[in-house]
């Protein structure tokens, strides 16, 4: 089913005005959201990956953040076939990568992770180190080993700094640390995953920011000022697609204080649905929210140009569930609620997805299928 518009007055052209922040220049609005591909082996990525990014550069995605990559730790892997973003090879694959899409036009930034305890469940492996969480959770509940000591938080935060450094020394236009879905970063935020009294704990959401904002820290200290640095955050977590760690605008900006005046430039703010109002008495979503408590600018994602729902699983979840058409988000974006829109799904199965929306193609836009996930289209 090909997108429509709800409307006939609104102008698709607000995805395609330029952007500028501190020394990244976009000739649009639409960026390619992280996914993980596991199409690594080794870790390594290899000629096919570079050319499925190149492809989505020459087809007019204005900034491309990399599939979440791995710093340089045992067990910040869940599954062998994610690229890291550290050692020789991998490396070397990455400068590959970068090289085709810059000589396509595009614009890139890797994004770097770390899965803290959080197991891939359709993966038999596991990392050749014990997993690393703040308080030795899972999930909430579920203890499965000891917290992080005090030396291996100091080493996961100059794991993330190496990689930012990294980035920029291979010529990435950005990058992008991960704080979301559950992930080690996110664990740290969360009050059900993270017990502990000390720096890096503590009953209030500022104080188990600190783990973020010196991952923030170290990788500015490395990228210098000029080197745009994103960081994305949620309220769901894979362990809980209905968890929220703030409930009102006041507790978000308390929140992310801490990171801004660490030195991010821009919040990634994922949401399953971008349409979805984050707190009641607005229709502002997350990404909105963040950019008025922050005054940052931000860049919004969820489920942006699918027309059915890609996790019937856990819809009954949550309310208003119908896909939204771009007219929605456009108006959003043209009332600067938020600076660039982050498309995942639907750039998997089309390449040119960005192409056809820019030149009034709609009727061509292929549908998302699950079966886009099994090679790099």
């Amino acid at each position: 089913m090909p997108l429509t518009h709800e409307r006939g007055d609104v102008d698709l052209a607000a995805l395609f005005e330029p952007f500028r922040l501190k020394s990244l220049q976009l000739e649009n609005r639409i960026v390619m959201a992280p996914m993980t591909r596991s199409k690594s082996p080794g870790g390594v990525p290899g000629a096919d990956v570079g050319a499925y990014y190149r492809r989505r550069a020459e087809a007019a995605v204005g900034l491309i953040l990399s599939e979440a990559t791995v710093v340089d730790r045992p067990a910040s892997a869940n599954d062998p076939d994610v690229p890291h973003f550290h050692g020789e090879r991998a490396l070397a694959g990455w400068r590959g990568v970068i090289e085709g899409v810059h000589a396509a036009g595009g614009k890139m930034g890797p994004q770097l992770w770390h899965v803290g305890s959080l197991r891939n469940p359709a993966v038999r492996w596991r990392p050749p180190a014990p997993s690393e969480s703040p308080s030795g959770f899972s999930s909430p509940g579920k203890r499965f080993g000891e917290p992080m000591s005090d030396e291996a938080i100091a080493d996961v935060i100059v794991a993330f700094a190496r990689g930012a450094a990294e980035a920029k020394a291979l010529g990435f236009d950005c990058l992008e640390v991960h704080g979301a879905h559950g992930y080690l970063i996110d664990q740290f935020f969360w009050d059900q995953l993270n017990e502990r009294q000390d720096l890096f704990g503590g009953s209030t959401l500022a104080e188990r920011a600190t783990f973020a904002a010196e991952i923030v820290r170290a990788s500015r200290a490395e990228v210098g000022e000029d080197f745009p640095l994103f960081f994305r955050i949620s309220q769901f977590k894979q362990q809980n697609y209905s968890a929220r760690i703030v409930e009102t605008p006041q507790e978000l900006e308390r929140w992310l204080a801490p990171l801004v005046d660490a030195g991010v430039d821009m919040f990634h703010c994922s949401q399953r649905r971008f349409w979805q109002p984050e707190f009641e008495g607005s229709d502002l979503n997350l990404a909105g929210w963040t950019k008025k408590v922050t005054s940052l600018p931000t860049i919004t994602v969820g489920s942006v140009g699918l027309t059915t729902e890609f996790m019937p699983g856990v819809r009954t979840a949550v309310a208003n569930g119908a896909p939204a058409s771009l007219d929605s988000l456009v108006a959003r974006l043209e009332r600067g609620e938020f600076d660039l829109v982050a498309v995942g799904r639907a750039l998997l199965n089309d390449p040119e997805w960005a192409l056809k929306v820019r030149d009034g193609r709609s009727a061509e836009l292929k549908d998302y299928s699950t079966d886009a996930l099994d090679v790099l289209h």
